[in-house]
């Protein structure tokens, strides 16, 4: 949209926008602690949409709504990290968590159960479910971890899924092949999750089982797509 000077019409694109950034703050707030309000949010998911709009380079190859829904989910992440709500004692459990799903591939040569990684732990399974509860939120789209800083996704990934869009090569190889190691549940977990984009409601529909055992899967699958990746 351009106005009469040849100019991009901000106004125009941020009202056109305004829906994307709200359906993103949406998917995100799903994942996120009751704290975290959805105006935040949104309100970061803005500064993303005009710092699009003063970076797009159409020369790139992408089109602008791929590069400004990478901005907008960017911006979101940035503020969400700042905030660090995240106590020490869930990513220091986060990080005990991935070392023995680690240890116990190297040695089993198979993706090991929930009762093998609750006693390579040392605790009940009732309280291994709790540690995977916990350490859910810590995992906020884990896979934009892996993407270089100022990659743009190509103009022929944006049929991809969104997570698979923003890696390239290499990496995106390594990422797929770790999803498809995945026990079958896991794999059509995340598939519905970042793919489909259904929330925990509508993936515990799908799967038969409650939303918190939902949180416990996708955590259990992200450790398991985490150690994985550090093994390669």
């Amino acid at each position: 949209m351009y106005t009469a000077q040849g100019k991009i019409d901000q106004g125009a694109l941020v009202e056109q926008y305004l829906p994307v950034v709200r359906r993103q703050a949406l998917t995100l707030q799903v994942r996120l602690p009751a704290g975290i309000e959805l105006d935040d949010l949104i309100q970061a998911g803005m500064m993303g949409l005009l710092d699009a709009m003063g970076r797009y380079d159409a020369s790139a190859g992408a089109t602008f709504t791929t590069f400004a829904s990478q901005r907008i989910r960017g911006a979101m992440i940035d503020e969400l990290r700042s905030r660090d709500w995240l106590p020490r004692s869930v990513r220091r459990n986060a990080r005990a968590l991935d070392a023995s799903i680690r240890r116990l591939e190297q040695a089993l040569g198979r993706p090991p159960e929930e009762r093998e990684i609750a006693e390579d732990l040392e605790i009940g399974l009732e309280t291994y479910h709790q540690l995977l509860g916990d350490t859910n939120n810590g995992h906020l789209l884990p896979f934009e971890e892996l993407v270089a800083e100022g990659q743009e996704p190509s103009a022929e990934e944006e049929g991809a899924s969104p997570f698979l869009a923003l890696l390239g090569g290499e990496r995106r190889e390594r990422l797929v092949a770790g999803i498809e190691a995945l026990p079958e549940r896991e794999k059509l977990l995340m598939a519905l999750y970042y793919q489909e984009e259904l929330n925990l409601k509508e993936i515990g529909a799908v799967l038969g089982v409650t939303e918190s055992r939902v949180c416990q899967l996708h955590s259990q699958a992200i450790g398991r797509l985490r150690a994985r990746l550090a093994e390669e």
